[in-house]
């Protein structure tokens, strides 16, 4: 039997986080580091924080630790003075296992669960629609749902975004996809009130300018004010101010992902002084090769000065 549907909220808008998840060199959740990070993004503007996806490296955590991770975040995004969501991942392709996730990250506080597409299974259609209609049943929280084919092996179609979207449980979308195309199709059909929001940084300002309402993204970890200032730019249709973010900002978009996420971005908050930079295996450190180009990019963006200092504690739009 499907349970009560969670409270109405606030329609998703603005810049959301993708966290990562800072460990110490032995590998163990690094809190005190997780807090600076959640406090700098409190103060860069952003709307909202996604602990435990895939930047945060939630498939390598262990369910208390999943849990603590969305706590601790929680506890940090309450202290803000400007509503900060918690959205928290809760994906996996066992549907079972994000059910227990979701509620884990219910009773951690978080605001909304993020549901990435079941990976590896393959599953029609159908099985997408009763998956995230499962995971909801179990967490009782408005849900993001995630579509990123190049991770899961399966592209949400428009037309299961939309099915989902007549539900009010379901309040939005991460549309990674890379498809303007399919982005597109969904925000011309959409229902009042559910949210599109771009899965790749650099389509941010595309999709705001074809309707979406904002961003879940990397190069927050290491700017949030400047990106969120690009986005409520694109939002309030100041483009030019909007075009000349998105190309401070382009060259670290691009160098996030020179390697799989979060490889690359760890780097650059551990070369920012942020964190540390230790991921767990099966990931590995970011290959030397690509130290100068990320490094480089942080100095397009104006966050390292030329002799390769921090140059924003807070990453902001000065």
């Amino acid at each position: 039997m499907t349970q009560a549907r969670p409270a109405p909220q606030p329609r998703l808008t603005g810049v959301f986080t993708a966290l990562v998840t800072p460990f110490t060199d032995a590998g163990a959740l690094d809190e005190p580091a997780l807090r600076r990070l959640v406090r700098r993004q409190v103060a860069g503007g952003v709307a909202g924080v996604v602990p435990c996806g895939t930047t945060g490296e939630a498939v390598t955590l262990d369910p208390d630790e999943h849990e603590r991770v969305v706590a601790v975040t929680v506890e940090e995004a309450r202290s803000a003075r400007h509503p900060v969501r918690v959205i928290a991942g809760c994906g996996s392709n066992d549907t079972r296992k994000s059910g227990r996730l979701a509620e884990r990250c219910r009773k951690a506080g978080a605001d909304a669960l993020l549901v990435v597409t079941p990976y590896y299974n393959k599953p029609t259609p159908r099985g997408l629609v009763e998956h995230f209609k499962a995971v909801a049943d179990a967490g009782q929280l408005p849900v993001v749902v995630y579509n990123v084919p190049g991770r899961t092996g399966v592209n949400m179609l428009p037309e299961t975004v939309l099915e989902l979207a007549e539900d009010p449980r379901f309040v939005a979308v991460k549309e990674a996809s890379g498809s303007l195309d399919q982005a597109c199709e969904i925000l011309r059909a959409r229902p009042a009130g559910f949210s599109v929001l771009s899965g790749e940084d650099s389509l941010a300002l595309p999709m705001v300018a074809c309707g979406a309402e904002g961003v879940i993204a990397v190069v927050s970890n290491e700017a949030p004010a400047l990106l969120a200032r690009l986005v409520e730019a694109a939002l309030l249709g100041e483009r030019d101010e909007a075009a000349a973010l998105q190309a401070r900002l382009f060259p670290l978009m691009r160098a996030n992902f020179r390697e799989s996420n979060p490889i690359p971005v760890k780097w650059a908050l551990h070369r920012l002084g942020l964190c540390g930079g230790t991921l767990r295996l099966p990931l590995v450190p970011l290959s030397r090769a690509h130290h100068k180009p990320v490094e480089d990019a942080l100095k397009a963006a104006g966050l390292l000065d030329e002799a390769g200092r921090p140059a924003e504690a807070d990453g902001g739009a000065a």
